[in-house]
């Protein structure tokens, strides 16, 4: 079991060296893990899941809307389903709420059917249309003037940070190196293998992933290929606090346009509502701040769609970076000759098809000519709860008599205790910084945002650095 933060990597040459520990990379390390080959993941920042996997709308998605006959939707169709059981083996938030996509006008109400027989090109036959009354007894807070909506009740919210933390516990806990703060510089090769210079040192391997989400691009033309280009599109989000949650029972989307999926506002699994995303396609790769344009547009958008929502606190506002490639595809290409896989181009949805990429990559990776040998059991992993829909430890009182670090509460607004903070920073993959034990905990994200417990927060943090 290892992780490394600094100083050289791995001098031996390595079976697989993945570049990019986001929800997909940690995924695909995870398949990886199941053989024994000496694999490497290797991230640019200090910590799994800090790009474009922390910042989304944590949606499990059933595939009902993608392109049929696409790989994207192949994909979302069969890792929603591994996903689901995935989340219920590793203790992961997941809640089946289902989706209501909301009709505002005749020309949109006209559609719906059309998006159902979509739906069952896709594989999933339990889309149904539902009217104006049906609509209103379902969302009672919904604003005025919806005509009716489709219902898809396999749509669920998942928690996004647990999920990549799982993926890569497992993988590093079944044999897979992790080396943080290692961005890669270039890729050439000597005597017929990948030599992967990163900032800490060269890494030597037989076949390489490129999972490098936003920069996926930039490490392909490292390989000598120019067939795509990231645009990073951002989505601003605002998140409302827990008092809104009992306001929105499904996740409402809009019907999709020509412009994109649109608006939607959904619970999370924290118990929190959610409002956006904004698409904004963008030059800078790093630009993950929230303006006021932004942020206004959203609350017109809300404003339509739950009226009372605009009333309720805002706990905080955020935006993420999609990996838009001009295409309605993923952008996943393997080149045996090379023995290299591009996994590009994935969208919003590589949450949900993460477990699926991984394989499907694994099946390029042999076809390729990898010989990874008979399977294994992965050594199993159990992640701290931190949803709303079950039991936390401070509710737990049994835990709490046990061990009673359980029972002191240290984040009020999200009842995160010390022994949950203190299980965090001993963990296989510790948080590198304050926000990484967010993501992990909750801890300072309710709705005082750390102004109440930052400071003893820090304390805890710094104390075991």
């Amino acid at each position: 079991m290892t992780v490394t933060t600094a100083g050289p990597p791995d001098d031996d040459v390595l079976d697989v060296v993945v570049v990019g520990a986001g929800v997909v990379g940690t995924a695909i390390a995870r398949e990886l893990a199941r053989y024994r080959l000496r694999t490497a993941l290797v991230e640019a920042s200090a910590d799994v899941g800090d790009g474009t996997s922390k910042a989304n709308t944590a949606i499990l998605h059933t595939g009902f809307d993608a392109v049929p006959g696409s790989l994207e939707s192949a994909l979302v169709r069969d890792g929603g389903r591994r996903l689901a059981a995935y989340a219920a083996e590793t203790g992961t938030p997941v809640e089946p709420l289902g989706a209501l996509l909301v009709a505002w006008d005749e020309e949109q109400s006209a559609a719906l059917p059309g998006l159902a027989e979509k739906a069952k090109r896709n594989g999933y036959d339990e889309a149904s249309t539902i009217g104006a009354g049906e609509l209103r007894a379902r969302e009672p807070h919904l604003g005025p003037g919806a005509l009716g909506a489709l219902h898809v009740p396999g749509e669920s919210i998942v928690c996004p940070w647990t999920t990549t933390l799982a993926y890569a516990t497992q993988a590093v806990r079944s044999g897979v190196t992790l080396h943080l703060n290692c961005p890669v510089t270039g890729v050439g090769s000597v005597d017929g293998r990948h030599v992967i210079s990163t900032g800490r040192g060269p890494l030597r391997a037989r076949y390489l992933v490129n999972a490098a989400g936003l920069y996926a691009d930039e490490i392909d033309r490292m390989l000598g290929h120019d067939t795509f280009t990231v645009t990073p599109r951002r989505g601003q989000l605002i998140v409302f606090d827990k008092f809104a949650r009992g306001l929105v029972r499904h996740i409402l989307l809009p019907v999709p346009t020509a412009l994109g999926k649109g608006v939607l506002v959904a619970p999370t699994v924290y118990g929190n509502v959610l409002l956006g995303p904004t698409a904004e396609d963008l030059d800078d790769r790093t630009a993950t701040g929230s303006t006021a344009e932004g942020l206004a547009l959203l609350r017109e958008k809300g404003r339509r769609i739950v009226p009372e929502l605009l009333d309720e606190e805002v706990t905080a506002v955020y935006a993420g970076l999609r990996a838009a490639t001009g295409q309605e595809d993923y952008r996943i290409h393997s080149r045996p000759g090379q023995r290299y896989v591009t996994v590009g181009g994935i969208r919003s949805t590589g949450l949900t098809a993460s477990m699926a990429i991984a394989a499907h990559v694994v099946e390029l990776l042999v076809d390729a000519g990898l010989t990874p040998g008979p399977p294994r059991t992965l050594a199993p992993v159990r992640m701290p709860n931190i949803g709303e829909a079950f039991p936390r430890p401070y509710r737990d009182a049994e835990l709490i008599a046990t061990d009673p670090e359980y029972g002191t509460i240290v984040c009020h607004c999200e009842r995160v205790t010390r022994g949950e903070i203190r299980d965090a920073l001993a963990a296989d993959i510790p948080p590198a910084t304050l926000d990484g034990l967010r993501r992990r905990t909750r801890a300072r994200g309710g709705r005082c945002q750390g102004f109440s417990c930052g400071a003893a927060v820090r304390e805890l943090f710094g104390a075991r650095r």
